[in-house]
C-alpha cells in the first residue's frame, strides 16, 4: 500500500481535499528553503569578512563595515530559526498531525495565514537590517533594541514589527494543532479532554512505568495519542510559551520606539536589565527545547517506525522522558547567563548546571531508544530517509555534549560568548542534528505530498547528504577551535587573526551553501518550474470538514500503534 493510499484509508479525505493539505504543507517548504538559501548566503558573507583582507577574498569593502556585518548578524538567526527551521517544522505537523490522528486539519485557511505571517514577518526583519542596519543582535539585550541613538527608529518599528508578525503566525500554528487534536472525530471521537491532556504530556506513560514497578496492571494499554502526537503536543507547549514572551518583549520596544518617535522618549532605566534578560533568555530558551529537543525526539520516534515498519523501543519510557523535558525546559535558561556578575550564584548552579545537566539524559535516551529500535529491525536498506536520520542523530551526539561542557561555571569562563558555543554546539546542534533529521522527514513525507512524484536523481541527493553532513560538522568545529583560541562571538575581525580555523570555516561553509544549491536543482527538476509555481495557486478546496459519520480507523502504520 503506498503512503497516499495509508493518508487515505479509513478516512473521509477526498483527493480534494487532500490536494489542498498537500499545498498548505509545500508552501512554507519552499519558503523555508528559499530563507535557508539567504540565511546560508549571509552566513557565508560573515565567515569571509572574518577571515579578513587576504588575496583570494572575492568580498567587496562594503562588506567589512561593522554596520553591515552587525545588521547581517542580527537577522541572521530570525532568518534561520523562524524564516527557515519554524516553518519546515509547522509544514511538516500541519501534515503529520491530520495523518497520525486520521482526522482533517482544523482550518486549512489558517495554516495559510500562518506561513504568509511568517514569510511576511521574516521579509520584514530583514529589510529593517538591510535598509536601516537596525543591528541590536537578535537577542535584543535591554535597552540596546530601544537604543534610538545607535539605531533607525524607523529600522527598529519595522524588524520589531515583523518579529510580532512571526510570533502571531507561530500562535496560528499553535492554535491549529490543538484544535485538530481535540476535535472529537474519528479515534479521538469517545476521548474526553482529560484523556487526551493526559496522553499529550506523556503522564500515561509516567504511570504505565509506576505501576510496571508496583507489579499493577497498566494504566491504560491503549494510549489516547500515538507517540509522535505527543510530541508535537508537548514541544508546541514550549513553543506556545516561547512565543508569548518574544512578543511580550517585542510589544516592550514597540512602545518605546513609538513614543521615542513621537518626541516623548521613555526612560529606559525603568526596566531592569538583569530581569528583562532573564525574563527573554526564559523565553529564548523554549525555542531550543520546544522546537530543537522535542519535536526532534518526537520526529526520531515516528521516522525510526516509519523506516523500520516496528514498534519503538521503550514506548513508555519515551513518554515519561517527554514529560520530564516538560519541567526540565522551563527551568535551565540560566546556562545563558553563567557569565553575569548580577546573576544570582544559585540560580547559576541550580538552573545553570544541575538542571541542564538533564538534559543530556533527556537527549540521550531519546538518541538511544531511536538506535536502538533501528538496531532490532536490521538488515536495513540504507534508503535517503535512513541516512539523514543517522545524520541528525550524529549531529545531537556532538551538539549536546558540547553545550553540557559549556553549561559548567568552571568551563564557562573559558567559552562564554566565544565562537566555541556558536560553532560547536548551535550551528552543528541546528544545521546537522535538526536540519538533517528534517531532511529525513522531507523524504519520508515527499510521496504523501507530491502524489508519488519520483526524485530527479538519487545521485544529487547523496552529494546533498555528504556536502550537508561533512560540511556542517567541519564549519562547527573550526568555529568551535577559533572560540577556545579566544575568538569572540558577537565580534567584528577583519584582519584575520583567527585564521586557519575561519579559513576553513569558510571552506566547509561553502560545502553546506554547494549542498543546498544542489538540494534545490533537484526538487526543481523533479517538480518542475511550472509544478514549483502550482505549489502556490489555490486548492480546490480550502475547507475541512468534521461531519464524520463512521468512525475512523488508523492505518496499518506502525506509527499508529498505542
Amino acid at each position: 500500500m503506498s503512503y497516499v493510499d495509508k493518508l487515505l484509508n479509513g478516512t473521509n479525505f477526498d483527493h480534494t481535499s487532500l490536494n489542498a493539505l498537500q499545498k498548505v504543507t509545500l508552501r512554507p517548504v519552499v519558503m523555508a528553503f528559499l530563507f535557508y538559501g539567504l540565511v546560508a548566503i549571509e552566513g557565508m558573507i560573515m565567515r569571509m569578512v572574518e577571515v579578513g583582507h587576504v588575496p583570494l577574498n572575492p568580498l567587496p569593502e562594503m562588506f567589512f563595515h561593522p554596520e553591515h556585518f552587525f545588521s547581517i548578524m542580527t537577522v541572521h538567526p530570525i532568518v534561520g530559526i523562524f524564516g527557515s527551521t519554524y516553518q519546515l517544522v509547522f509544514a511538516a505537523f500541519t501534515f503529520l498531525v491530520p495523518y497520525l490522528t486520521k482526522k482533517p486539519l482544523y482550518s486549512v485557511k489558517l495554516a495559510n495565514w500562518t506561513w504568509l505571517l511568517i514569510t511576511l514577518g521574516t521579509a520584514l526583519a530583514w529589510i529593517a537590517a538591510f535598509v536601516w542596519q537596525y543591528a541590536p543582535l537578535y537577542t535584543l539585550y535591554w535597552p540596546l533594541p530601544a537604543d534610538t541613538h545607535q539605531f533607525s527608529v524607523v529600522g527598529g518599528i519595522v524588524f520589531i514589527i515583523g518579529v510580532a508578525l512571526i510570533m502571531l503566525g507561530t500562535l496560528g500554528f499553535i492554535y491549529n494543532i490543538y484544535a485538530t487534536i481535540f476535535a472529537r472525530v474519528g479515534i479521538h471521537k469517545n476521548k474526553t479532554t482529560k484523556e487526551l491532556l493526559i496522553s499529550g504530556f506523556g503522564i500515561d506513560g509516567f504511570l504505565n512505568l509506576m505501576n510496571k514497578l508496583r507489579g499493577k496492571q497498566p494504566y491504560t494499554k491503549e494510549p489516547a495519542l500515538a507517540l509522535p502526537v505527543v510530541a508535537i503536543f508537548r514541544g508546541t507547549v514550549d513553543t506556545f510559551l516561547d512565543a508569548l514572551v518574544i512578543l511580550g518583549a517585542g510589544i516592550l520596544i514597540l512602545v518605546y520606539l513609538v513614543f521615542d518617535a513621537s518626541g516623548h522618549a521613555l526612560d529606559v532605566s525603568a526596566i531592569d536589565a538583569l530581569l528583562y534578560k532573564n525574563f527573554f533568555w526564559w523565553g529564548l530558551d523554549l525555542v531550543a527545547d520546544g522546537l530543537v529537543l522535542i519535536y526532534v525526539a518526537g520526529s526520531w520516534y515516528l521516522l525510526a517506525t516509519l523506516i523500520t515498519g516496528q514498534k519503538l523501543f521503550m514506548e513508555n519510557v519515551a513518554r515519561a522522558a517527554l514529560m520530564l523535558e516538560l519541567l526540565v525546559s522551563w527551568m535551565v535558561w540560566s546556562h545563558h547567563l553563567l557569565g553575569d556578575q548580577g546573576q544570582p550564584e544559585m540560580m547559576k548552579l541550580i538552573s545553570g548546571e544541575m538542571v541542564t545537566a538533564f538534559e543530556l539524559l533527556t537527549q540521550g535516551l531519546a538518541l538511544f531508544i531511536t538506535l536502538v529500535t533501528l538496531w532490532k529491525a536490521r538488515p536495513l536498506k540504507m534508503t535517503m530517509e535512513l541516512k539523514y536520520l543517522l545524520g541528525g542523530l550524529v549531529g545531537f551526539g556532538l551538539a549536546v555534549p558540547a553545550a553540557i561542557i559549556q553549561a559548567d561555571m568552571g568551563m564557562n569562563r573559558v567559552l562564554h560568548n566565544t565562537q566555541w558555543i556558536i560553532g560547536a554546539h548551535v550551528h552543528i546542534a541546528l544545521i546537522v542534528g535538526l536540519y538533517m533529521t528534517l531532511y529525513s522527514a522531507l523524504y519520508v513525507l515527499w510521496p504523501l505530498v507530491t502524489n508519488n512524484t519520483k526524485l530527479y536523481s538519487h545521485k544529487l541527493s547523496n552529494a546533498h547528504f555528504w556536502l550537508h553532513l561533512i560540511g556542517g560538522i567541519g564549519m562547527g568545529a573550526f568555529m568551535g577551535m577559533a572560540g577556545l583560541d579566544g575568538m569572540l562571538r558577537r565580534h567584528l575581525y577583519v584582519d584575520g587573526q583567527f585564521n586557519p580555523d575561519m579559513m576553513f570555516a569558510a571552506i566547509f561553509g561553502t560545502m553546506l551553501l554547494l549542498a543546498w544549491a544542489l538540494f534545490l536543482y533537484n526538487i526543481i527538476m523533479s517538480v518542475g518550474v511550472k509544478g514549483l509555481l502550482g505549489i502556490f495557486m489555490p486548492a480546490q478546496d480550502q475547507t475541512a470538514s468534521y461531519g464524520l459519520e463512521e468512525e475512523l480507523e488508523p492505518a496499518d502504520d506502525p506509527a499508529f500503534a498505542n
